[in-house]
């Protein structure tokens, strides 16, 4: 995401900061759903990372995007650093992952078709460079310093602090991807109880999407590497809330924790400038050595919001951030499990009773546990995780069925719901396939996993 210096006013309490949250609300007939998904590019016939510059590079890469299928790029310090076509965009994670954040959609029919679309236009574009892009919550094969950096003003300066943080902060950045989808509530109320849900589910959505099991070519010992190298990248920005499940949760409760949140940087004239670790509060009050007297706009809010990285994140609309990236056949998945639940109110209140007794302190040990135990973290009562996940999915595809949407094929949303019906029937994680197939029958390599889990459209199928 891009942003520019606003002439807007200076802001100098904290009610326009709260009012700017509130302003997501939508009536029902306006929800919509978005889906962001990365992912991890290689040259086709070394496995090596792709750099930005070169003939391969992803700088070229962003050219044919833009030179074959009109899109706009993004320019920063003369280079594209993105691309936009109108609601939809492009990004570079630090080490060049490549996102397409999906403009908002009615439907998860519509939202399927935007990827296969964008699968289609970057595999073309691929094919004459020579490169190609795979799913995975962590880079399997390359290690951090083998990884190119994305000339990105923003991340230089995280880089450098990010590490003073989290000891996994590096590798969040450079060797993590995820698919996250992105869902309206209609005002207050309505967002306390779908972000309580949201951040409840977390845990399950990590361990039904776990697919990074690999680290330099190895088993790591966990099944979601990606969710373990985010709690260990920045307890100040990630995690799960407790604050959201006490009396009084609301937008004001979540305006206080973001102003309490050290800030990366501020955005003038072309440059982010570093804000020395101190809060978005202090710049409030004027005290901003970067920027001393001066005071924020609504323009330097709406950025520190975009770098908090929760488990579930308020903006305009909640932001579910607890999947690993997976194959084309999966990516709409999350979005429908979340649709779902929240576009349904007796779904969303059945699952509500399931995790509703839960304590802070069951919620932080499961929160910590299920990158290693996946679908066998303990959950209280007597109950299994995999109990658990059949009856919410259980739920999902009845709040899908019942909203109606179908297809030209007749399938309702629900479709979507396959793979992760079968990774909670079976108990095997995307990552416990992974590691079966290194250890059968590619022969305890994971080159192969490059070519598997390559990128292609994928057309779901009812029945």
């Amino acid at each position: 995401m891009a942003f520019v210096d606003s002439p807007s006013p200076p802001i100098a309490s904290l009610d326009p900061l709260v009012a700017y949250l509130a302003e997501g609300g939508k009536p029902r007939a306006q929800w919509r759903v978005g889906t962001e998904h990365e992912k991890f590019g290689f040259r086709r016939t070394t496995l090596a990372p792709i750099p930005y510059h070169g003939e391969d590079g992803i700088h070229a890469l962003l050219e044919g995007m833009r030179d074959q299928f009109g899109w706009t790029p993004t320019l920063e310090a003369g280079q594209p650093i993105a691309l936009t076509r109108g609601e939809a965009a492009i990004t570079l994670e630090p080490a060049g992952q490549v996102e397409l954040s999906g403009a908002p959609l009615p439907t998860i029919h519509a939202a399927q078709g935007e990827i296969n679309e964008h699968l289609h236009q970057l595999g073309a574009v691929c094919r004459s460079l020579g490169i190609a892009f795979m799913g995975a919550g962590f880079n399997p094969l390359h290690p951090r310093e083998a990884l190119p950096w994305m000339p990105k003003g923003r991340y230089a300066v995280m880089r450098a602090y990010l590490p003073t943080r989290g000891d996994m902060a590096l590798d969040m950045m450079t060797r993590t991807a995820t698919v996250q989808a992105n869902l309206d509530f209609d005002g207050e109320a309505d967002m306390v109880r779908k972000m309580r849900l949201a951040l409840a589910l977390q845990p399950l959505v990590t361990a039904l999407f776990a697919n990074s099991p690999f680290c330099e070519g190895r088993p790591a010992g966990f099944w979601s590497l990606r969710a373990e190298a985010w709690r260990r990248t920045d307890p100040d920005r990630c995690g799960w809330l407790p604050f959201a499940f006490q009396p009084g949760f609301g937008f004001a409760r979540y305006a206080e924790y973001a102003l309490d949140v050290p800030m990366f940087f501020v955005y003038r004239q072309g440059r982010y400038l570093p804000a020395d670790g101190l809060p978005f509060r202090a710049f409030l009050e004027g005290r901003l050595p970067a920027l001393p007297g001066e005071r924020p706009t609504l323009e330097d809010w709406k950025l520190h919001l975009s770098t908090l990285f929760p488990e579930v994140r308020l903006k305009h609309y909640l932001e579910m951030r607890g999947a690993d990236a997976g194959d084309s056949a999966t990516l709409c998945a999350l979005p429908a499990l979340w649709k779902g639940l929240f576009h349904d109110d007796q779904a969303l209140e059945a699952v509500w009773e399931l995790v509703a007794d839960w304590s802070l302190e069951e919620r932080e040990r499961i929160w910590r546990q299920v990158p290693r135990l996946a679908l066998e973290t303990p959950i209280p009562g007597s109950r299994t995780f995999r109990e658990l996940a059949l009856q919410v999915l259980d739920w999902s595809r009845a709040g899908l069925v019942n909203q109606g949407a179908l297809n030209a094929n007749g399938c309702d949303e629900s479709v979507y719901l396959k793979p992760l019906f079968r990774t909670a029937e079976s108990g095997l994680t995307p990552a416990h396939r992974l590691l079966q197939a290194y250890h059968e029958r590619w022969e305890q390599n994971v080159a192969p996993l490059f070519r598997e889990k390559e990128f292609e459209s994928f057309y779901a199928e009812c029945g």
